[in-house]
């Protein structure tokens, strides 16, 4: 069990490392957020126009055109081990669309056995407690016309984070998104973010009585450098259309690539930069029912069984339906790799007063 939770703080701090720079810090920001969103496999970089805009592109806000809209979001991750929770309030302002969101992915219930066997051998079930590792992220947004022109839509992210393992560390964090939506003539539309544009800067306090428990007992001193770490910028870019099959059938596509400035096992990757293309689709039926496909992730990998280097990616689904203001929707993704059995199912709920009001 020592060993377990000397892991959960690694994967959650990098308390090994001396350098300041994590390829993989707060990835939990790049789950994305809403069914929708997930199902179309991240395929809405241009073509999310609502309160879970903030999760893919902030300059989706700007497609809330009246009043206000709220959403919720709830996914249970590797048998309901990790549990993924998401609010958001959006309201149209004069000059813009102001939104707020709450994140948070969290393992709880975790035991602490370091102090289960005494130091003369004695075995006391009741030292055992449980704590948790929990992210948080708190995102202000804002996104508007700039100069009032109305093909483009320029949005902003503010994060807080919070990071938490425990009695054993905690972390603070902050740092922005930028993003845009150009919408052509011909009915395309040209989008990207910049996620973590001007690095996210994480700083850490570390609780070295409790964590010298679980490394072998001795007293634990991270490095200057470990207290803080840095969010390299992402970029997320995409393009879609929405084609109409008749009056009451429509489907829209959406392809586009994610890059990472560092070296990743994507399938195009250099000590600059890693590209991962994406892609998904909506098919509507009346804008009431919603069938959802996507696509992402893909990744050279090499199987542990016969050391063969293969692609792996992540497929995802799902289904939605809206009735007036309310709009519910279903999707599944595999969260693992190499076609493994994780799949993680998720539900979101969206109200668009916007909408009742009107009706």
């Amino acid at each position: 069990m020592k060993k377990y939770l000397l892991l959960i703080f690694c994967l959650s701090f990098g308390v090994s490392q001396s350098q300041i720079i994590r390829k993989y810090s707060n990835e939990f920001l790049n789950i994305g957020a809403g069914a929708r969103g997930i199902g179309m496999g991240g395929a809405v970089m241009t073509s999310q126009d609502d309160v879970y805009s903030p999760m893919w592109n902030p300059a989706g806000l700007n497609g809330i055109t009246r009043d206000w809209q709220g959403a919720a979001m709830h996914a249970e991750y590797f048998e309901s081990i990790a549990k993924y929770d998401y609010l958001a309030y959006a309201k149209v302002l004069e000059n813009g669309v102001f939104g707020v969101s709450v994140v948070r992915l969290g393992v709880d219930n975790i035991l602490n056995t370091t102090q289960l066997i005494d130091t003369e051998g004695n075995i006391d079930y009741d030292k055992i407690t449980k704590f948790s590792q929990s992210d948080y992220a708190g995102i202000i947004s804002y996104a508007f016309n700039p100069g009032g022109n109305p093909k483009l839509d320029v949005g902003v992210n503010a994060k807080i984070v919070y990071r938490n393992v425990g009695k054993f560390a905690s972390g603070y964090g902050f740092g922005f998104d930028v993003g845009a939506i150009y919408k052509a003539d011909n009915g395309w539309k040209f989008g990207g973010v910049l996620r973590d544009a001007t690095t996210t800067v994480n700083f850490w306090s570390v609780n070295q009585n409790q964590l010298s428990t679980i490394v072998n007992g001795e007293e634990f001193n991270p490095a200057p450098t470990d207290k803080m770490e840095l969010t390299m910028p992402k970029l997320n870019a995409g393009a879609s259309k929405l084609f109409n099959i008749n009056s009451s059938l429509y489907v829209l596509p959406e392809a586009g690539i994610n890059v990472d400035f560092a070296k990743t096992a994507a399938l195009l990757s250099t000590d600059f930069a890693s590209i991962t293309p994406y892609a998904g689709a909506e098919l509507g039926y009346q804008k009431m029912i919603f069938v959802r496909l996507g696509v992402n992730r893909f990744q050279s990998i090499t199987d542990i069984e016969d050391l063969q280097r293969k692609v792996s990616f992540q497929p995802s689904a799902g289904i939605g339906i809206r009735y007036r203001g309310l709009t519910l929707d279903y999707a599944i993704s595999n969260s693992g790799i190499g076609g493994s059995n994780f799949y993680s199912n998720f539900f979101s709920l969206k109200l668009d007063m916007g909408e009742f009001r009107n009706d």
